[in-house]
């Protein structure tokens, strides 16, 4: 079973308050009576040289200060001249004559004694009275100054009933002691709780950090050690937080440009592979009709056009795509700078359109325009040309059922839209978002019909990102439509 530090610290204190408890009951209960005896005999010695240094100058009887200690120490005094007579006896006591070995009441002197007397020495002993059934400590001395030079004095004071009143003092103890345990236990549970819960929340916040959770701080407030502890775990946690969080956002780095490099690498591998693709037809059918040509597999003039044509053609449509790659590449190296100017893009619309009206004619294109006065932009006039021509290409190789297209422009939030829809079959859902990116083809079989390699809607993104501005497609009941957007600029000479 695990404890906690918490119950360490009350079981450990706890134990330690019952232990001197117990001891402090076994010294009183043992030594007490002892301690008790030893203060009076120390008491009477104290007394005996206070007597000893009196009577120098005065007597016995006369002596003040000798009936104070008699009556304050409640000391009995009993003076014997050399042979052993009475000299003096503190009155209130009653006489009882003095037979062999014998002075007073209660005070019997052995040979031993008689022999340490006349040495000058001191003794003690503990007499029990019969008669009053009481306890007294004696002390035999030698007078060595003054008029009782010589002379013995026996010095005489009760012992209270220590026994008893050590059995009392005992009990009382014992009372007191439980109480202190208990009052103690109560103090030490107070105080456990209070000393370790700073201990616990170190702990917690540690945990937390070990579960690289750094929210959690300590709000320890002491000057003690502790207290040092936590504003140094706060320190490590805040180091931590901000280490791991650099290394957090290192390896979010490293895994985008991971992801960049190995998209760019498929983005290689698909380029390479389209561009080959795109390539391999116009210089097989190049590679073809001019074999065909220079061994004269047709004769007449007519059958030499057509395959002079055809080479023609396909060279132009090798340049073309030579061109768009070349531009495409500047654009996403960021070698392409754009020129921007002041125009008004609805005066700029109307003269591309009137460009395709023998277009649209031709083809039996009914076309329909909704364009604002005075839609003054800011941006690159011929890439802005280069996006709107774009748009109207698709909408011209796509167009169909009712052959329609419809070309709007006009100012919506502070902010420029041109569109250009045409009728015809919606782009599935899965490849509106893959429009935009190079040699992807929804039909491929339409789009390789008018020469197209996939590269215009990329050019178109990628020229709308350097103006900092969106463009998209959307599918519409009966059509699609193509939209971007651009900055209007607004001014009195626009008004």
């Amino acid at each position: 079973m695990r404890l906690s530090i918490r119950k360490k610290l009350f079981i450990g204190v706890s134990s330690l308050i019952v232990f001197f408890v117990l001891f402090a009951w076994f010294l009183n209960s043992n030594f007490l009576g002892k301690y008790y005896l030893y203060e009076k005999k120390n008491m009477l010695s104290d007394t005996f040289k206070q007597i000893n240094s009196i009577v120098k100058n005065e007597t016995f009887e006369n002596s003040v200060e000798i009936e104070k200690l008699e009556r304050t120490q409640n000391i009995h005094i009993l003076v014997l001249d050399s042979k052993f007579n009475v000299v003096y006896e503190s009155p209130g006591e009653r006489k009882m004559p003095p037979g062999p070995g014998q002075f007073g009441p209660m005070h019997a002197i052995s040979t031993d004694k008689l022999s340490q007397l006349k040495t000058g020495e001191t003794s003690f002993d503990v007499n029990e009275d019969a008669r009053l059934n009481a306890n007294f400590v004696d002390m035999i001395g030698k007078l060595d100054d003054g008029d009782y030079s010589g002379d013995y004095i026996i010095l005489n004071t009760p012992l209270s009933a220590i026994s008893e009143s050590a059995a009392i003092a005992n009990r009382f103890f014992m009372f007191t002691g439980v109480l202190t345990i208990i009052l103690g236990s109560i103090g030490v549970f107070i105080f456990s709780k209070k000393f370790t819960k700073p201990i616990l929340e170190l702990n917690e916040v540690a945990q937390a950090m070990s579960g690289l959770d750094f929210s959690k701080r300590c709000t320890i407030k002491t000057k003690d050690e502790i207290g040092e502890l936590g504003r140094s775990i706060n320190s490590l946690s805040n180091q931590l937080d901000a280490s791991i969080t650099e290394l957090r956002e290192a390896n979010i780095k490293l895994k985008e440009d991971v992801d960049r490099e190995r998209k760019i690498d498929k983005m290689r591998k698909n380029f390479i592979s389209n561009v080959s693709h795109e390539l391999k037809t116009p210089i097989a059918l190049i590679q073809g009709y001019a074999i065909g040509l220079k061994v004269n597999v047709n004769e007449d003039e007519e059958s030499k056009d057509f395959y002079c044509d055809v080479i023609i053609d396909e060279s132009d449509k090798m340049d073309k795509l030579v061109k768009q790659l070349l531009e495409l590449s500047q654009i996403e190296s960021g070698n392409l700078r754009i020129d921007e100017a002041e125009f008004d893009l609805s005066q700029h619309i109307n003269n591309i359109v009137q460009k395709y009206k023998p277009i649209f004619q031709e083809k039996n294109i009914l076309l329909e325009t909704n364009i604002k006065d005075k839609l003054y932009v800011k941006a690159d006039v011929l890439r802005i040309e280069q996006v709107l021509t774009n748009f109207i290409n698709n909408a011209v190789n796509h167009v169909d059922f009712d052959r329609k297209i419809i070309i709007n422009a006009e100012e919506i939030n502070h902010k420029v839209e041109v569109s250009v829809f045409n009728s015809g079959k919606c782009i599935p859902e899965e490849s509106i978002d893959k429009l935009w990116e190079s040699f992807y083809k929804v039909d491929k079989a339409r789009t390789r019909a008018y020469g197209g390699a996939g590269l215009g809607l990329s050019i178109v993104k990628n020229i709308m990102e350097l103006h900092n501005s969106k463009c998209g497609v959307e599918n519409l009941p009966g059509g699609v439509r193509f939209w971007f957007q651009l900055e209007g600029v607004y001014n009195e000479k626009h008004v």
